[in-house]
């Protein structure tokens, strides 16, 4: 098969798909004739291909897929126009914990928040596919321990944690994961949105009083309890 047939191949199996594909699912369109290494330099030629476009070929956590241009997420978003669910400033604050100091436990959360947090808010985070319990830490009780999961880099159109924005200095009245911009890092409507007083408004926790905002020093160096939070694992 010649390179301009592997290709429309690639190009079709990759825009027909429903979710992201890995480099060894792709192979198999090829009955393994294709090498890896192959197979990378025609993505890497056919995102070249779509470049300019207003679809674009990225690589995500769990593969390569094809998805809009964050700039016409606005004229997209006329489709269908009703709003997303709405998340509070006390659910992106535990999120973006977990996502910078992960793994980590619910008491390790309540220590940096500086308040309970509400059961509902993991719940929901589990729901939603973004947090997962990876494991338990050797102390009295065995904790659960939190880290973020490969759908949450799905949704927000990232390879790895390492995409996140870094945790600057400057921006220590607000929680870090704060400054994601969700609706142009995603182009499946991630359903990030919150309410209208902004990403940090006041959130409506019956259970306590806000807490207060989350510096700098509130995200030490990454937990290494049990989990690496580099590079995703390798899909060749």
């Amino acid at each position: 098969m010649n390179t301009s047939d592997a290709l429309r191949v690639l190009e079709t199996a990759l825009i027909c798909a429903p979710q992201p594909l890995t480099v060894r699912e792709l192979g198999g369109l090829f009955d393994g004739e294709v090498s890896a290494d192959t197979l990378k330099t025609l993505l890497n030629d056919l995102q070249m291909a779509w470049s300019g476009r207003g679809v674009e070929l990225v690589q995500v956590a769990s593969g390569w897929r094809f998805q809009s241009r964050p700039e016409l997420r606005p004229f997209l978003d006329r489709l269908h126009p009703e709003k997303p669910p709405k998340y509070t400033r006390a659910t992106l604050e535990t999120l973006a914990i977990i996502a910078y100091r992960q793994p980590v436990t619910r008491g390790d959360m309540e220590d940096i928040r500086g308040v309970t947090i509400n059961s509902l808010i993991l719940k929901q985070l589990e729901d939603r596919g973004w947090i997962e319990v990876i494991g338990h830490r050797e102390t009295v009780g065995r904790p659960a321990l939190f880290a973020t999961t490969r759908q949450f880099l799905d949704d927000l159109g990232l390879s790895s944690l390492d995409q996140l924005p870094p945790l600057d200095s400057a921006d220590v009245q607000e929680s870090a994961l704060g400054r994601l911009d969700f609706e142009a890092l995603s182009p499946l409507a991630v359903d990030a949105a919150v309410d209208d007083g902004g990403l940090f408004a006041q959130e409506a926790e019956n259970t306590s009083a806000p807490g207060p905002s989350i510096p700098e020093s509130s995200f030490p160096a990454i937990s290494q309890d049990t989990h690496d939070i580099g590079e995703p694992p390798q899909h060749d």
